[in-house]
């Protein structure tokens, strides 16, 4: 996944967080995968697809903090 490819999903996980969830943008951002999508799982009552070792490692190399 490309830089421009992960912002573009990032936005489109930020916009659900905030409407689904009610996720202010920093609580979207300082939530672990984990509880994204145990969140997300729960309002749609099913499986999420879990985050693969490439998405882990361009999420590294944006955001190295």
């Amino acid at each position: 996944m490309g830089g421009d490819e992960f912002a573009a999903a990032a936005a489109r996980l930020a916009g659900l967080a905030g409407v689904l969830l009610g996720w202010t943008p920093d609580a979207f951002w300082r939530a672990t995968p984990a509880e994204l999508r145990a969140a997300l799982e729960a309002l749609a009552g099913e499986r999420a697809r879990p985050i693969g070792r490439d998405e882990i490692a361009a999420l590294m190399e944006r955001f190295p903090d």
